[in-house]
């Protein structure tokens, strides 16, 4: 699965603009991000795309130092399921 790097976004497909799926980023403040939207088309669903997806911005953030705010019911959703997760959930 090839995982692109859009602007405040990782999405699949063949540009950001018309994506397959995406995950959506909001950033805020200097230390943190509100992950927004979680969207994956309807061939894609059941294969994992937005697990995967979700797991890509929590590797970005810990790369780069951020905490996640997880606005979008997926994305909230993940973080409940991965206790992994927890080390850049915004407290």
């Amino acid at each position: 699965m090839d995982i692109k790097t859009g602007e405040n976004k990782f999405y699949i497909g063949d540009n950001e603009v018309e994506t397959e799926a995406e995950v959506h980023y909001v950033p805020t403040g200097l230390s943190r991000i509100i992950v927004d939207h979680t969207h994956v088309a309807q061939k894609l669903r059941g294969q994992g795309v937005g697990e995967a997806l979700v797991k890509r911005v929590i590797e970005f953030a810990r790369e780069e130092k951020l905490m996640i705010v997880p606005l979008c019911p997926f994305a909230k959703k993940q973080f409940q399921v991965h206790p992994e997760y927890q080390d850049v959930l915004a407290k």
